[in-house]
């Protein structure tokens, strides 16, 4: 007896998309919004459907995109940023108080947020991953669409 399954369908992908874009390591922030914006538009997303919110730091991301996902008018927000190991336990907080922001507006939104932020070591870790082999950005656009297209088939089911 087969199962019914769900799957993301990523050959119709439209509506609106967000970015919520970190200013602090901004060199790392613009690599990932390229590979990003790039990933959607090769879908079928123009650019005048993506809207970036720059906000300071990763610690804000969370507040931006709740409110950007409570205003219903995304299919998904994608965040971006990079938060880099340094000599104190600042990055312990950042990171972390990031990423269960972003659980729990997951938790209770029907907006899919993904989380794209570099958690890294080093500065060459964040530029490999914002542009080496891979970049980060370019996975949270696949995620995004792949969410969005998930949810839009649970909803209507």
């Amino acid at each position: 007896m087969p199962i019914n399954e769900i799957r993301a369908d990523l050959t119709g992908c439209q509506g609106r998309y967000a970015i919520v874009a970190v200013k602090f390591n901004q060199f790392i922030t613009d690599r990932l919004i390229i590979a990003a914006v790039d990933t959607l538009s090769t879908y079928g997303i123009p650019e005048t459907d993506i809207d970036c919110v720059w906000v300071p730091g990763a610690f804000e991301i969370p507040l931006a995109a709740s409110v950007l996902a409570e205003s219903g008018e995304y299919q998904a927000i994608i965040t971006l940023g990079a938060v880099i190991r340094g000599e104190t336990p600042h990055f312990d907080y950042v990171a972390g108080e990031c990423a269960a922001g972003i659980t729990r507006i997951n938790n209770n939104s029907y907006t899919p947020v993904i989380f794209g932020v570099l958690t890294t070591d080093t500065t060459e870790q964040a530029i490999e991953r914002a542009g080496g082999n891979t970049n980060k950005g370019y996975e949270a656009a696949i995620a995004a669409l792949e969410m969005a297209s998930i949810m839009d088939q649970i909803v209507k089911s």
